[in-house]
């Protein structure tokens, strides 16, 4: 069975990046019969060539020095000077670009020096134009290494600095088609230019029956050289906090420098045309005029539509920055903007763009990223609610599993033809953009009409037919469940709501426990409790087999046997669990047994459960990532040793995972029990069902937090009845859901709607109650929440009529049934019934105390402040009113 695990340490998932040399070979496909080789292994020019070739749709050649084990120990020197003449024998070039990669940069190849060896061991090659650039996969992106390239150009290449008229122009990582806009904008203003580098030729080329297998295009070595002379350099460029070429330029040579951002959207383009207009002294065209103006109609035309859009921008930073820009303008909130690179900057670039269009929204969550991952921006994309995204086609595996579009920009795009042909630059390309982004937002809206309409006006009404739940009978086709289990499952009370007629049965043989829960106290002898963890008595697995026995021929509906504590099944008291599941076995070949665990044992014991026979587990796992569980565990003993926060945490996850997914190989029905810790896990809880749902988990069930006196969490406020239901309706969209859970004793027998361990354990409490006569001397009187009218067996909130019983040195009898309205109606949170309380005051004013077997915090403060003490219990009445009696 397929499963996903998330990792539990730092790594790079789905990177949002390439490597340096990538870059670096881009750009130097911007020179004229320039070729690159790289100093390092085969793969990597391989991978170069492949990701170059499949975005431009160009023949992209580089060549290799094919490091390999030899030349990493003892040197590539060899290696290199040989690649060297092997790719001017083949290419015969003007330019060779070497870059280096992870592997020349850790072995410390001194790669300046070895082409200075091998330019006097070849005279031949004197003049031959080589720059070497330092580009480690591990020392950055494919931006830095693109930077890197022109940075080495302009202090490394021997240039002419006798001035002349021309303008140099640092471009950046753009298409070919944006490059073929400056240079022709350039052009139009008269502007005679030397851009560094022109890679709209060769990596755009036209159709050419012979082909040339060095690139002719782009700009010539000697141009380059002249770039010392100029008048002026231009840099477009939205980064101005890294080292460029324009400066080295102005520090080398004094040539001046200016800088603008890349003319994306209105205000930068502008901002271009400016600065060509002043260069050149000519006004700016009319037919430059009218451009602008369709763009301004089509801004008014797209914003109807573009303030619903919620932008994921990820990507190189200067595609970022720009793309932050287009989309402010029109209104469209980026709430993730997300680069690959390590670049802290990018908030000052784009933060304030940002927060205005998000003050103006009402939008105050956003997430600004650098050095991310895909698995990190999926994650943000969900928390802040996107529905478009805008870059590369790396980002097509989110785009698939959130179900949003992605608006292809930038390189790499693999999965269309034409992405060297994509424009934004200029008002012409900044409409194009937009109105890919507004068709794109279009397309959601059109696509998804109806399932709005639907949630606005029929969801939860009385028209409303659709199923938004999955169901907790229906079993998905795919999970694969054999015909044997899928009965075993059907008739499970806990795992499907279709077996409630069947009973079952939970054998307190597991006393001791592994971790300590904030939530719980290792106090499990408490009969007049009901929640998980307690037990009347601890049974020996001969004992179990004999309440096995006798309740069987109470019970014929009985078909579960389940070990559920009161402590962890799989902790020192394993041989016991072992010996119980053994005995029962023997007796009977047909009984379901069923299993619930912490998890932390689980991967040691999960091949040994099923030779066992145990086909249904419940693992206990409120968290999937390791710091939010790390806050839910006090500590963990594991292994000798003892562990609390973040390693705890970590040892957990990592052992609950790894022990559901041997389960699940091995066709075992698991159900994820999830605790919902108010500030804790709540806002996490979507993510742990699925995690479960992609690990192949058969049901999960989210459960309010049972408050325990003496716990770490007594005091943590509860989590609403209404919040647990948004959440189980939220997370019953991913997969099924248990909604009719009864947080059950570890010694519970029966249906879950009627628990009968306290008729069927064997105890009785007369003897017990005559002490007590004597001990007593009080009159009192206690309203009791039953539905039973023999037991503690109601929560306060479901009750619609109370017992009256009065309590005098030690007699107890019964008085009178007194109606209430029922104070929790199940789809709201109960303290909030005010009328409905005052009530109920009304009617139990002459009581002393109340007793039901759970009341929540809101009402038993409320009763105490008039005077009604309170108690919770799971117990016959009789012992429950004596228990309360003594506390008066």
């Amino acid at each position: 069975m397929k499963t996903k695990i998330n990792p539990l340490v730092n790594l790079n998932v789905n990177p949002c990046k390439m490597c340096m040399p990538m870059g670096a070979a881009t750009a130097f496909y911007g020179i004229s019969k320039c070729m690159t080789i790289l100093h390092g292994s085969q793969g990597c020019a391989t991978y170069i060539r492949r990701h170059m070739a499949t975005h431009y749709n160009e023949p992209v050649d580089i060549a290799s020095s094919s490091l390999t084990e030899q030349g990493t120990v003892y040197g590539g020197e060899k290696n290199l000077k040989t690649g060297l003449a092997n790719l001017i024998s083949l290419y015969n070039p003007e330019v060779i670009g070497v870059m280096t990669t992870c592997l020349a940069e850790t072995i410390g190849e001194d790669v300046a020096g070895i082409i200075e060896t091998f330019r006097e061991e070849n005279p031949a090659y004197k003049e031959l134009t080589i720059i070497p650039v330092a580009s480690p996969g591990y020392g950055g992106t494919q931006y830095e290494g693109y930077m890197a390239a022109l940075n080495a150009i302009a202090e490394k290449l021997e240039m002419n600095a006798e001035k002349n008229n021309k303008v140099n122009v640092i471009l950046p990582p753009h298409s070919p088609a944006d490059i073929r806009f400056i240079k022709s904008a350039f052009l139009q203003f008269g502007i005679d230019a030397i851009f560094l580098p022109d890679i709209s030729g060769n990596l755009d080329r036209g159709y050419e029956p012979d082909y040339t297998r060095l690139p002719e295009k782009g700009t010539p070595i000697g141009d380059l050289r002249r770039m010392a002379g100029a008048k002026l350099t231009i840099e477009i460029s939205d980064d101005t906090t890294t080292q460029s070429p324009g400066k080295t330029l102005f520090e080398k040579y004094g040539v001046p420098c200016r800088q603008i951002p890349s003319p994306v959207g209105l205000k930068a383009t502008d901002l271009f045309y400016k600065l060509l207009s002043e260069v050149s002294g000519l006004e700016v065209p009319g037919y430059l005029k009218e451009e602008r103006g369709r763009y301004l109609d089509g801004m008014i035309d797209s914003h109807k539509y573009n303030s619903g859009g919620r932008a994921v921008i990820f990507g190189e930073p200067e595609f970022v920055i720009s793309a932050v820009r287009i989309c402010t303008e029109n209104g469209i909130m980026p709430v993730v903007v997300a680069t690959g690179s390590a670049f802290p900057s990018l908030k000052d670039y784009v933060e304030a763009a940002v927060k205005e269009l998000g003050s103006r929204y009402f939008v105050d969550g956003y997430a600004i990223m650098e050095d991310a991952d895909f698995k990190e921006i999926e994650e943000a994309a969900l928390k802040y609610g996107a529905n478009l995204m805008i870059g590369n086609s790396d980002g097509r595996r989110m785009e698939e599993s959130l179900g949003i579009p992605l608006v292809r920009r930038a390189f790499p795009i693999h999965d269309r033809v034409g992405g060297q042909r994509l424009r934004m630059l200029g008002f012409e390309g900044s409409l194009t953009f937009l109105d890919d982004i507004t068709n794109a937002l279009l397309k959601v809206t059109e696509t998804t009409f109806r399932e709005v309409v639907y949630d606005e006006y029929y969801k939860d009404s009385s028209l409303d037919k659709k199923k938004t739940v999955v169901e907790e009978n229906n079993i998905p086709e795919d999970m694969g469940i054999s015909e044997d289990m899928l009965k075993k499952t059907m008739e499970h009370p806990c795992y499907n709501c279709a077996g409630h007629k069947n009973a079952r049965i939970h054998l307190p043989v597991a006393p001791a426990c592994n971790v300590q829960c904030n939530y719980c106290v290792r106090k499990f002898d408490c009969p007049n409790e009901s929640r998980p963890g307690v037990t009347s008595s601890i049974l020996t697995p001969e004992e179990a087999l004999e309440r096995y026995k006798i309740v069987k021929a109470k019970l014929p509906n009985l078909t579960v046997v389940g070990i559920a504590g009161p402590g962890d099944s799989l902790a020192d008291n394993y041989p016991q669990v072992k010996r119980t599941l053994e005995l029962i076995r023997e007796y009977d070949k047909d009984v379901t047994f069923c299993l619930s665990t912490n998890g932390l044992m689980l991967p040691f014991y999960a091949k040994e459960l099923v030779s066992l026979g145990v086909t249904h587990i419940t693992v206990t796992m409120s968290a999937v990532d390791p710091k939010i569980s790390g806050k839910i565990y006090q500590y963990v003993k594991y292994m000798g040793g003892i562990y609390e926060g973040d390693a705890a945490g970590a040892i957990m996850v990592s052992n609950q995972l790894s022990g559901l997914r041997l389960l699940l190989a091995e066709g075992i029905i698991c159900k994820v029990n999830i605790v919902t810790l108010k500030g804790i896990n709540e806002q996490h809880i979507p993510e742990v069902v699925r995690t479960c749902k992609e690990m192949g988990v058969y049901i999960t069930n989210i459960m309010q937090m049972v408050p325990v006196k003496g716990s770490a969490f007594e005091n943590l406020p509860l989590v609403s009845n209404l919040e647990i239901g948004k959440l189980r309706t939220e997370c019953g969209t991913i997969m099924k859901q248990m909604l009719h859970c009864r947080q059950c004793r570890a010694d519970a027998i029966g249906t879950l709607d009627n628990d009968l361990s306290l008729d069927l354990a064997g105890f009785t409490v007369e003897e017990k109650r005559e002490k007590e006569k004597k001990k007593i001397k009080k009159y009192l009187l206690f309203a009791v929440a039953s539905k039973s009218g023999i037991n503690v067996d109601l929560h306060f909130g479901h009750a619609k009529e109370f017992y009256i019983y009065e309590y005098s040195d030690g007699d107890i009898r019964y008085l009178e049934k007194r109606d209430v309205e029922k104070y929790c109606s199940g789809n709201a949170y109960c303290g909030e019934q005010e009328d409905k309380f005052a009530k109920i005051l009304g009617t139990l004013s002459d009581c002393n105390g109340v007793i039901a077997m759970r009341i929540g915090d809101s009402p038993k403060r409320r009763m105490e402040d008039k005077g009604i003490l309170s108690w919770s219990a799971f117990d016959r009445i009789e012992s429950a009113i004596i228990n309360a009696a003594k506390q008066v």
